[in-house]
């Protein structure tokens, strides 16, 4: 001790003091300190200071350990979900401001602190709940948590961040305390749903809840694993090693006798420790009843492996006197009928009564085969096998909750409410936020970009940086330019990442796998064909001649080097490819320097060429598969994807984008190859367009969520049974899930104030279309004659630059009453997309508050001469945007990017840009309609020199911006209906 240097005694002091207040409050620091500096040296008492405190801070970078105890603590403080000790929104200077206070700090220090750590603005989880008892409390896990901090702490070990950390902390909150109390004695059984994003980090959440539902009392989990052998054995290795640690595997066993026995990870020293068996160090054990390698089998005489021991045997076992002195069983199990029906029998023979068992029941993907999808308007109609086997092991288990976890949940939600023997997460449904580092759909996209199309680059463009077009029209049986492209980026992208290693910049981190991904169908007999193509096309790519690099240079300058430029992230990048050169070798030697650079990943053994088991071995290899490789299972080092493969519903399609998830040292090089042209019937369908409407449904949904989450007089605006209406479509041939998951619901109010609303169901009958284009003539001839130029600026904001969006527009007003009437009397394809628009517009237009003062009507002009339309009596006054019914019956986007911004100023959701033009239209109560006459592709040369054309040839679309108060007074934000087949189709939810 008494070598210790001050630098080091500080930080012991410190670290003693905030460990006291770990779990508790923050309390006065310098109170701490010395109590904390009796039991050190004497020198310890003198740093017991807020003054020796600033002045470390002082001289301080972000890394030091000081700071990173501080931050790892301030964190937790940020993060607290409703903490006793403060009534402040966490995340917020408001939460910073009272945890200094609470520790007296003086201003200098916060300020200091604030530096080094600033306040996290890492959004939180949404939760969608129906209320519920709080049982889960700081009180309730005194002196009984175990598993919790050792996660926690492997984790950091692992180089979480403390934000990252902090946040798991608060998600896996949110679901235990929604779950049952374990002690208490009426039985109750809660289900829920958590949303997470395909490969974003759902099993370490659900590691977590695990980990804090055993210490909290819960001794029977169940981890419903996939439906496949390498996804459950995935599932059981990450909690193994994670969290069940090394000595409840082993029980007494020598270290050979493990199942892990020859996992390179095991050997290293990578699975969690606890220095002894939990039991005898005053916790309790893990009793594993799977391994890695074997599923759940029929315990036999062994039955015993699942009695619950009882210490006071006239209790029951969810008595804490018994609960909390008995071991947890654990198993991670296949989604198999066999497999289930084992488990239930089991349970049907052992001596413990099931109603005393508190058990959790983890179902990851739990979209996939868990939902019953029998028609369940047939009288007769049984539920399917996997539903049915979780169905059974609810009704034996009434102490069993069941929590899903998926990444498209839209199965779920769908579930019949009444259904008590399903799945359908009554009691809440967890969003969790998009975790910091991942690489999303919405990164392969350019979703509302306000950059046009003409100034997009790879700074500033997903699409143009990281995908890449597979023109199936050009590429048949011959021609396989594109497959060979792809392998060549892969090829470069491996050079690239030796590079890297070599060149540093990565710290001490290396790239253990490198793959691609290579998905066109699910028939194992085209797999085979695609093996023999792809195994041509690598022996004769050349890599070590003149051809190959020839290639590889040109892809280089056009492609890597110039995305690298931009998009590197401060990692290294070649200044040339002749830089690059000597790295291609050896990546290709690890890639097939075995003579097997693919490995292929289905049901047919003649195919097998290798293992996809990244735990393992170190993987560089290109991936051919199907329905293995395409839900769940994690393609680790995952860097060119080529992608062919169709698919009828989103939610089955999302899952395979195997090419979302953490990219770190190696995000520029990710390269999709994707089919922009396929047939599906009848139909050619473009994938990319696919993937963004997806991205679409799914952005949409959770934006959804997030509005709804907040209470309303401390009761929740919906609960999860009313969810279902919250589920878009944004492409009429991709469902968001299989039909025959989906159950009737129906919006009947939403409520925009301030928001851009764009309704695309416009009608395709003659009669429709006259009848709308005569509502819109007396609107547009009271248009100004003269167009207006508007503009709003954005200002630069962290890596995106300035920019300035302008346009044209003819300019007029409607009264409100006028606005609502056309409201009411415009004919649509589907009556019900503007319905719930209309009910809102009512409401804010009639009664005796009204919240709108007028309409300001924009008519946008094409800056250039031409496409002009002769409308309202007006020869050649209005210009016309060219659209397509890109959806069915129903338009893509209408609108441009660039007129969006002066509407939301003048509707008061943007801020003053100081455009004259724009600010004398503002008002507090005005809102905006946005008039675009489309002429769709087929009646474009039938416009004459005059502008002249049929009216039923124009289809007048609109969109529009209701003002920034048009708030109802009751805060809700949306009204429906929706339907529980168990109420004879009447109407059971109405929010108002």
């Amino acid at each position: 001790m008494n070598s210790s240097t001050p630098v080091d005694l500080l930080l012991q002091l410190h670290n003693a003091a905030l460990s006291d207040m770990r779990t508790s409050r923050p309390k006065k620091l310098v109170r701490a300190l010395v109590y904390q500096a009796e039991d050190l040296t004497p020198e310890a008492e003198g740093l017991a200071n807020e003054r020796c405190f600033q002045e470390a801070l002082v001289s301080a970078r972000s890394t030091d350990r000081l700071v990173e105890v501080w931050r790892k603590q301030l964190t937790d403080w940020d993060f607290a979900s409703a903490p006793e000790w403060s009534a402040t929104v966490e995340r917020t200077a408001d939460r910073r401001r009272a945890v200094y206070t609470l520790l007296s700090l003086s201003e200098e220090t916060r300020k200091l602190l604030d530096d080094l750590v600033p306040v996290s603005k890492a959004e939180g989880p949404v939760v969608i709940t129906d209320e519920f008892v709080p049982w889960y409390t700081p009180q309730s896990q005194q002196g009984r948590t175990w598993y919790w901090p050792s996660y926690r702490k492997y984790l950091e070990s692992k180089g979480w961040k403390a934000e990252a950390v902090a946040g798991l902390d608060v998600a896996t909150d949110a679901v235990v305390e929604r779950l049952a109390d374990p002690t208490q004695a009426l039985p109750y059984q809660s289900r829920g749903l958590v949303v997470g994003y395909v490969q974003s980090g759902k099993t370490a959440n659900f590691a977590g809840v695990i980990a804090k539902t055993v210490d909290a009392g819960y001794r029977l989990v169940i981890v419903l694993g996939g439906t496949l052998n390498m996804l459950r054995a995935q599932t059981q290795r990450r909690i193994d090693m994670e969290l069940v640690g090394r000595e409840n595997i082993l029980r007494g066993a020598s270290e050979f006798e493990s199942d892990y026995a020859t996992d390179p990870a095991w050997s290293q020293g990578r699975f969690a420790t606890f220095g002894a068996l939990p039991s005898t160090l005053g916790a309790f054990d893990i009793v594993r009843l799977t391994t890695r390698d074997d599923d759940y089998k029929s315990l036999l005489q062994g039955i015993t492996a699942l009695e619950f021991e009882k210490h006071e045997p006239a209790l029951p076992l969810f008595d804490p006197r018994n609960l909390h002195r008995s071991s947890a069983r654990l198993m991670v199990v296949k989604k198999n009928k066999s497999v289930l029906s084992k488990l239930v029998k089991d349970l049907g023979k052992i001596k413990t009564p099931l109603s005393e068992i508190p058990v959790l029941i983890i179902d990851d993907e739990s979209d996939e085969a868990s939902v019953n999808t029998s028609n369940p308007a047939k009288p007769d109609a049984e539920r399917t096998a996997i539903n049915k086997a979780i169905s059974d092991l609810l009704g034996m288990l009434p102490r069993a909750q069941y929590v899903g976890y998926t990444a498209t949940p839209f199965a779920n939600v769908f579930i019949d409410p009444s259904d008590t023997q399903d799945i359908f997460p009554k009691d809440f449904i967890v969003s969790l936020p998009r975790p910091d580092g991942y690489m999303g759909a919405r990164d392969f996209h350019d979703l509302d970009s306000p950059i046009p199309e003409d100034g997009r680059t790879y700074a500033n463009s997903n699409e143009l940086a990281h995908v890449r077009d597979i023109n199936v029209k050009e590429e048949n049986g011959d021609d396989d330019v594109c497959l060979q492209r792809a392998i060549d980026m892969f090829v470069l992208t491996a050079a690239m990442k030796l590079y890297r290693e070599q060149e540093g910049g990565l710290g001490d981190r290396y790239f253990q796998h490198h793959t691609m991904l290579i998905h066109e169908s699910v028939r194992t007999a085209e797999q085979r064909e695609l093996l023999v193509r792809a195994t041509r096309l690598w022996w004769n790519g050349g890599y070590m001649g003149p051809a190959g690099h020839a290639r590889l240079r040109e892809l280089f300058d056009t492609d890597v080097a110039p995305v690298s430029a931009v998009r590197a992230d401060g990692h290294a990048v070649p200044p040339s490819y002749d830089a690059l050169a000597p790295y291609v070798g050896p990546a290709v030697t690890r890639i097939g320097g075995d003579d097997k650079p693919i490995v292929v990943v289905n049901s047919d053994t003649d195919l097998e060429t290798g293992e996809a088991d990244f735990d393992k071995r170190s993987i560089w290899k290109m991936l051919i598969g199907g329905q293995k490789l395409a839900r769940g299972f994690t393609v680790e080092g995952l860097t060119v994807s080529y992608f062919r493969r169709r698919a009828g519903n989103a939610s089955t399609l999302m899952q395979m984008g195997r090419w979302f998830g953490f990219r770190e040292g190696y995000r520029d090089l990710v390269r999709l190859f994707l089919g922009r042209a396929e047939t599906m019937g009848a139909k050619e369908i473009d994938l990319y367009a696919a993937f963004e409407a997806i991205c679409l449904d799914e952005e949409n949904f959770r934006a959804e969520l997030k509005q709804y989450a907040t209470m309303v007089d401390g009761k929740p605006q919906v609960t999860p049974a009313q969810v279902p209406p919250l589920v878009s479509q944004h492409l009429p041939w991709l469902k968001p899930t299989s039909p025959d998951k989906m159950y009737n619901a129906r919006l009947v109010e939403i409520r925009s104030p301030g928001q851009w609303q764009e309704p695309t169901a416009y009608p395709t009958k003659v009669a429709d279309l006259r009848h709308n284009t005569a509502l819109w003539l007396p609107v547009l001839a009271r248009l100004s004659n003269e167009p207006t130029t508007f503009s709003y600026h954005f200002p630069a904001e962290g890596s995106r630059g300035a920019v300035t969006h302008h346009f044209d527009a003819l300019v007029g007003r409607l009264t409100p009453d006028e606005f609502l009437g056309l409201a009411r009397d415009v004919r649509w394809v589907t009556p019900t997309q503007f319905a719930p628009h209309r009910a809102y517009l009512s409401a804010i237009t009639e009664g005796p508050a009204p919240d709108v003062d007028d309409w300001v009507v924009l008519a946008p002009q094409h800056a250039k001469a031409g496409q002009r339309l002769s409308l309202g009596g007006r020869s050649g006054a209005f210009s016309w945007f060219g659209r397509e019914r890109r959806r069915g019956p129903l338009f893509g986007a209408i609108s441009e990017p660039k007129h969006r911004a002066v509407p939301l100023r003048m509707a008061g959701s943007l801020a003053d840009p100081g455009n004259p033009a724009t600010e004398a239209l503002v008002g507090p109560r005005t809102g905006v309609v946005i008039v675009y006459p489309v002429v769709e592709g087929a009646h474009r040369a039938d416009i004459d020199a005059d502008g002249n054309l049929a009216p039923e040839k124009v289809v007048m679309t609109f969109s529009f911006v209701a003002p920034a108060t048009a708030r109802r007074s009751d805060g809700r934000v949306v009204r429906f209906t929706t339907v529980d087949s168990a109420k004879e189709d009447q109407a059971i939810i109405d929010a108002d």
